[in-house]
């Protein structure tokens, strides 16, 4: 199957590189010319046989916006755009409705998979018409991973993006957990090898997971995080989450408390968010802020939201 990548970041590039191992044609855009296969969306549009597919991946808001505002004015009848990025699912509805004017297909995707995507495979949550849905499940079935997991159909227009903030929100209070957990095994002198204490849950306990798993990898990498500053960013959806509770009257403590955190390591160099950030970085190369200053792990052009400007350092 043919289809325009607007975005090849660290996850829409590998998304591209993974649709091409699956024997599709990708056509890649991107701001940095020397990843581009084309020199602008217009020429992205042009590269493709109607009906067309784009697959929008670049930072929610603003860039986002624009960059399907443009294709709008730039496709056809019967084409069809994709928002993988990490949008506010109360957007989905008006973005799909100003395509629709123009006959133009529109279908929202939450991704997850950072980093690991490219060879493990993407989770997918997509919302959308059955139909237009049907038609993309080549590049679904392609981008997931093996088996019959990984990939849903959550709904109309908006509910890929809902499902997959609630996902973050999720992600949260997991990472928060096992931070202070940390916190309070590193406080005392009872327990000699802290690192050793989460190896030995990866197996057999009902708290093995993925994320578990990365714990133990930063733990392996720095073994007191001292390299870190205790400084965790929100990305955006955690937020979002915590507002779609107060609007439906859902008590979530945890994922709440867990992003109010987040708020309170920007007041001081908090231990638990040491291992937040460290966590954050080793499934999605997000950028970590050291002691001697903020290092970037990839590049402007992912699928990340762009944090609030109240949340910058």
């Amino acid at each position: 199957m043919q289809i325009g990548m607007v975005g090849l970041g660290r996850m829409g590039g590998n998304m591209a590189e993974r649709l091409r191992r699956g024997g599709h044609e990708v056509v890649g855009y991107d701001h940095h010319p020397e990843v581009s296969d084309v020199a602008s969306l217009a020429e992205l549009v042009e590269r493709l046989a109607a009906p067309r597919v784009v697959w929008v991946m670049v930072p929610a808001g603003g860039p986002t916006k624009a960059a399907i505002g443009e294709l709008a004015g730039l496709m056809s009848p019967g084409d069809l755009v994709i928002d993988g990025g990490n949008s506010r699912y109360t957007d989905d509805k008006l973005r799909g409705e100003e395509l629709a004017e123009r006959q133009i297909g529109f279908v929202d995707v939450g991704v997850s998979g950072g980093v690991w995507g490219l060879e493990n495979g993407y989770a997918l949550m997509a919302g959308g018409e059955a139909a237009e849905i049907q038609r993309l499940m080549p590049i679904f079935d392609t981008l997931k991973p093996e088996g019959t997991d990984g990939f849903v159909h959550a709904g109309s227009v908006g509910a890929g993006h809902f499902a997959k903030m609630v996902h973050n929100g999720i992600e949260y209070g997991m990472m928060q957990a096992f931070a202070e957990g940390w916190e309070l095994l590193e406080a005392t002198d009872i327990v000699t090898d802290v690192p050793g204490a989460f190896r030995s849950w990866r197996h057999g306990t009902v708290i093995r997971s993925w994320l578990l798993d990365l714990m133990v990898r930063a733990l392996d990498d720095d073994p007191d995080l001292a390299k870190l500053k205790g400084y965790a960013e929100d990305s955006g959806e955690g937020r979002w989450t915590v507002q779609a509770a107060v609007d439906h009257a859902v008590p979530l403590p945890v994922i709440t408390a867990a992003l109010f955190a987040r708020f309170a390591s920007r007041q001081d160099d908090s231990p638990a968010m040491k291992m937040v950030a460290a966590l954050r970085n080793q499934f999605g190369g997000h950028a970590v802020t050291s002691l001697g200053g903020p290092q970037s792990m990839g590049d402007e052009s992912a699928a990340d939201v762009v944090p609030p400007p109240d949340a910058q350092q």
